[in-house]
């Protein structure tokens, strides 16, 4: 996917400029940009710092404004819970990408945990009911943007999908 192109005096790395780089808006105007930029909040987390838990309520997404997110998986959140395994980071995503997008199309709980990576890892929160009631209010925006997440999450469940299938192959070569 090509990303959108903004005049040079714009590549400084407002919100909105960010936004344009996020794959989910990929082919948004500018101004659709904008009206998701009114309803973002800003974030600060330290490294370390608990954005959302595995198996918590999905209300909102996110997308780094800067530093990293690491998004972990605890395999004792299945079975009986007994702390046999530490969390693993199945992911480090970095600016300009978003994480808990999930929340856009149901609200289950979250399938991993996301932690800041980075000191002063800056995240631009949106509330799922607010960016849903802006979708419904310009059709031509919803509509790209749930492709757009239609083919990310199937890219997502293709690559979880092949790793499966590694996982397995490597266990009956053993």
């Amino acid at each position: 996917m090509s990303k959108r192109e903004f005049p040079r005096e714009e590549q400084q790395l407002t919100n909105v400029y960010v936004l344009g780089q996020v794959d989910i808006f990929e082919e948004l105007k500018t101004s659709h940009l904008q009206l998701i930029d009114s309803i973002c909040a800003e974030k600060t987390c330290n490294q370390g710092e608990l954005i959302f838990a595995e198996n918590s309520p999905s209300n909102e997404f996110y997308i780094i404004m800067d530093g990293e997110v690491e998004i972990q998986v605890d395999p004792d959140t299945i079975g009986h819970g007994q702390n046999n395994f530490q969390p693993s980071t199945i992911a480090v995503l970095r600016r300009g990408q978003c994480f808990g997008e999930v929340a856009l199309v149901d609200q289950g709980v979250r399938s991993a945990s996301a932690l800041a990576g980075t000191d002063s890892c800056k995240l631009l929160v949106i509330n799922r009911k607010d960016f849903i009631n802006l979708l419904r209010e310009d059709y031509e925006m919803g509509f790209i943007v749930m492709r757009n997440l239609a083919a990310d999450l199937s890219f997502k469940i293709r690559q979880t999908n092949l790793m499966v299938r590694e996982s397995l192959m490597y266990k009956k070569s053993e």
